[in-house]
Parts: C-alpha cells; structure tokens; sequence
C-alpha cells in the first residue's frame, strides 16, 4: 500500500477553514515525505471549472472535476488534499465510491460564524438577496451524515483539527506516528 495515495476531503460552508487547515495540513504531510497537492475549491474552480455557473448540475460537475483530478494525484501515489465546498451528498458519497482512501472530513462551522469570517462580504449580499444560489443561505448544503473526521473550527484551534486528520491518517495506516 506504500505506492497508493489518498484523498483528504475537506467539505464545510464558506468560510468555514477548510482551506485554512488545508494549508496547516500539507506541510506536516510533506513532511512524513508524501507528496501533496492541494486543490482548493476557489483556486480550481477559476482554472479547471471557468465559465461554470453555479447551478446544481454546474457545481456537480465542478465536484467530479476537482474529484478526477484528485484521484490521479493519489493513482500516483500522492495525497490531494481537497477543501471544496461540495454542497451535495450524493456527489461526495459518489466519489468517496470511487476511491479506497478517500477521508471525508466535514468541517463544521455554522452559518453565523462562517458570515462573521466573512472578509469579502459574501454573505451578506447573499442575505441581502444580491447573491443568488449561495451555499448554505440561498442553496442548500448537505452535511456529511457519516464523515471520517468532523472539525468544529468555533470549538477547535486550526492546529487540533489538523490533528485529528493526522491522528485518523495514523489510525488507517495511512501515515506513520514520528516521534516528537
């Protein structure tokens, strides 16, 4: 299983940290000497998914796309490192199919919280109605019902969060304990 990489899928609201642990995690990945590549939602979608809109039928395209692209970093014994946004269940359960390692980790932050991180004013346009199809406030978000690791970022500190991956990779085998 040594050649055989994995996907770490951070799933959560707009501003929930999901790209703030993404970036705390792949140092410490790095670092156990994996290869990572992280594939955040915004920096893909502008890339890979431009000209999409952000209809149910676009977004789950956008959701595969970043999904294949992740599946052939860990085909090539990598880790991608995901955090998208991946409003629907069906599609994160779709691909969590699809791949032997495949860690779901749901990072949970109401709605409030993810609106007062809020730096460019999303959530309050998509409050206001000037935003349509917003995640979480004017299209829904499905949370995972049974996620492999769940991030509360309002109880949780960026770096116990990332512990709890790093603790579940160790649990699956997937990363060796190093001592301190």
């Amino acid at each position: 299983m040594q050649n055989l990489g994995f996907i770490i899928w951070l799933t959560g609201l707009s501003g929930a940290g999901k790209s703030t642990i993404a970036s705390s995690l792949a140092p410490i990945l790095q670092a156990h000497g994996l290869r990572v590549e992280v594939l955040d939602g915004d920096v893909v979608r502008t890339h890979l998914s431009q000209g999409l809109s952000f209809s149910r039928e676009d977004r789950d395209i956008n959701v595969r796309r970043i999904g294949w692209v992740a599946a052939l970093v860990a085909r090539h014994g990598g880790v991608a490192v995901a955090a998208v946004i991946s409003p629907f269940r069906n599609v994160r359960e779709e691909l969590k199919s699809q791949h032997p390692n495949f860690i779901e980790v749901y990072v949970n932050t109401n709605i409030d919280e993810c609106a007062r991180r809020d730096v460019k004013g999303l959530y309050a346009k998509a409050f206001n109605g000037e935003i349509l199809n917003f995640t979480g406030v004017s299209d829904p978000y499905e949370p995972p019902l049974h996620p492999d690791v769940s991030v509360d970022t309002e109880k949780l500190s960026v770096e116990e969060g990332v512990g709890r991956i790093v603790e579940h990779l160790i649990e699956l085998g997937l990363l060796n304990r190093v001592a301190d």
